[in-house]
């Protein structure tokens, strides 16, 4: 018992440093009235210095066209992270839509920024759609677009 219990001690040592626990949020995305295809959008976390970190969500099951996410995708080609389970369709032009996001507990109210990418094929690519400091309040806040996306809105669950 004397040479388990250490044992046992630095696993959940080890363990609540290695984990970290997730907050989940409805995220509501209302596009902007356009025409054409529907929208691709990757949600990322960027750290402090405004590196990708991870991929949140992706709108947009078709592989095929996430290399039009632009610098999304130089981040997500190198790292071929699966995003299998945080994938749901496209959007069109002023549809909405209501994703289940999980964002590290830790990374809010720490410097961190969410960004939402958007890109329509034939059309434009808007790096910064969307992007904001990872804080409580502007959780709790509608964000507007400077592209396809008219807003966001999270709902803590």
């Amino acid at each position: 018992m004397k040479k388990i219990f250490p044992i046992l001690l630095i696993t959940l040592l080890l363990s609540s440093f290695m984990s970290s626990e997730n907050t989940t949020y409805k995220c509501m995305i209302q596009m902007k009235n356009y025409s054409g295809e529907g929208a691709y959008i990757a949600i990322s976390l960027l750290n402090a210095d405004g590196d990708y970190e991870k991929t949140l969500f992706v709108q947009g099951e078709d592989d095929e066209w996430y290399h039009d996410i632009t610098n999304w995708w130089k981040f997500h080609g190198k790292v071929r992270a699966d995003i299998d389970a945080i994938t749901g369709e496209t959007i069109s032009g002023g549809n909405r839509t209501i994703s289940i996001i999980d964002i590290p507990s830790d990374k809010i109210d720490a410097g961190y920024k969410i960004r939402f990418e958007s890109a329509v094929e034939d059309q434009e690519y808007y790096e910064k759609d969307v992007e904001f400091e990872l804080t409580t309040e502007n959780l709790q806040n509608k964000v507007d677009g400077t592209g396809f996306i008219r807003y966001v809105r999270f709902m803590a669950q």
